[in-house]
């Protein structure tokens, strides 16, 4: 079996798309399967119109070429017109949930354009069951049995992180800044949090701006730390250092910063939307989206109250979370495409 997978996400400022698919590929191959990874680092995948035009040309041309015999989209978008078997893997339909405040035409292709693309794929990989259901609430003419949930893998160096003792101060906010993350839920409980900083990790979009004046306003600005795309090394280092890992998210198809944090034993903190109880169990805290709950729970993570319980969760976790659990499932997605 010959696997064509679109890794064009993997490249530049790589996000969670971007370790969902080089972290498929490397299990793919370590159970002996040949995986052609797509990608051209003269397109830049995050403007728009070098996405749409590998999405439809290069994708397409690049697939049929490999001599693959399945193309995996992995990155939630489809081509038109392709001309060999197909998986795609959605991760949400958040373009069609909680990005209203995007660019139309960008809402429509990554929204009703793609969604309507998915009929044509032999199978549908979704991230959790709150993925599938949302996927099946906004395309009810989809065939349900042709959907199957794979938790996506968490990178071996987050299993195998020395862990030490959080520094009593630090909130860790893994993520794309945009709204939907909803950083300004941070940014207000500082207030209460006098000994406290946040350190966002990701790209910023327009809403990080809103976020600093925020922060100013509420006199936090000192302890909200933006740095931006970093790497690997320092994103590692927060999670062995920091004293909880925050995901006071209010949409997510999966939520890789709260199984990253599972699987590092660092203590997470998620709020009770989308996917988040579902990926954590009773792992970790869920919170109601509520200032008072949640400057409570964040005051407890950074005294220590939650070390334990990561600590006593972190084996299952490494378990339920294996790259190599969901290379066997996707193995079993592709032979049954391919049938």
């Amino acid at each position: 079996m010959k696997i064509a997978l679109d890794a064009q996400l993997t490249i530049g400022t790589a996000t969670g798309i971007g370790e969902y698919v080089g972290g498929l590929a490397d299990a793919l191959e370590r159970r002996g399967i040949e995986v052609a990874r797509l990608f051209d680092r003269r397109v830049d995948p995050w403007r728009f119109d070098r996405r749409v035009y590998w999405d439809q040309v290069l994708l397409p041309q690049r697939a049929r070429a490999s001599g693959a015999d399945l193309l995996h989209c992995a990155a939630g978008t489809m081509p038109l017109r392709l001309g060999m078997p197909a998986v795609a893997t959605v991760h949400d339909v958040a373009w069609l949930r909680v990005q209203a405040h995007a660019r139309p035409y960008a809402r429509y292709y990554f929204g009703a354009f793609s969604i309507d693309r998915y009929r044509h794929a032999q199978r549908i990989v979704v991230d959790s069951e709150f993925s599938r259901g949302e996927l099946l609430d906004a395309a009810p003419r989809l065939d349900a049995s042709r959907m199957t949930v794979v938790y996506p893998g968490v990178a071996d160096d987050y299993m195998g992180l020395d862990r030490r003792a959080g520094d009593g101060r630090t909130i860790l906010a893994i993520g794309t800044i945009e709204r939907r993350k909803n950083l300004e839920f941070l940014a207000r409980a500082l207030v209460h949090l006098p000994d406290a900083r946040v350190v966002a990790i990701g790209p910023p979009t327009e809403y990080a701006d809103e976020v600093v004046a925020l922060a100013h306003e509420l006199g936090v600005a000192d302890r909200l730390e933006m740095r931006g795309y970093v790497g690997r090394a320092d994103v590692l280092d927060l999670y062995a250092r920091a004293a909880v890992v925050a995901v006071p998210s209010r949409y997510e198809g999966f939520g890789y910063a709260a199984a990253q944090a599972l699987c590092a034993g660092t203590p997470a903190i998620v709020s009770d939307q989308s996917s988040l109880p579902e990926v954590v169990r009773d792992d970790a805290p869920v919170v109601p989206l509520e200032l008072d709950a949640w400057v409570a729970a964040l005051g407890g993570a950074l005294r220590g109250d939650l070390d334990a319980r990561a600590a006593e969760a972190r084996p299952g976790s490494i378990r339920r979370f294996a790259w190599s659990v969901n290379a066997e499932a996707m193995r079993a997605v592709y032979e049954d495409a391919l049938s």
